[in-house]
């Protein structure tokens, strides 16, 4: 996921470029932090379910899983 995906979602989601949040203004490229961890833990999550699976090749695609994370 590049940042200019994560922009373009923030937009279909009709987040705004900026807002106030409590004394602080949060910026996109919070949001765009925010999502990157997001899609972290879940490859995680994901590769953890292949490592735990009978599959044959279950750690290969952990590790593939894991790589997309890693431009």
């Amino acid at each position: 996921m590049t940042q200019d995906d994560i922009i373009k979602m923030a937009i279909e989601a009709r987040l705004p470029h900026y807002w106030e949040s409590g004394d602080e203004i949060v910026y996109i490229d919070r949001v765009t932090h925010f999502a990157k961890l997001v899609a972290q833990h879940e490859r995680e999550a994901c590769a953890q379910l292949c490592e735990a699976s009978p599959e044959p090749d279950g750690l290969d695609l952990a590790d593939r899983i894991r790589a997309r994370g890693n431009p």
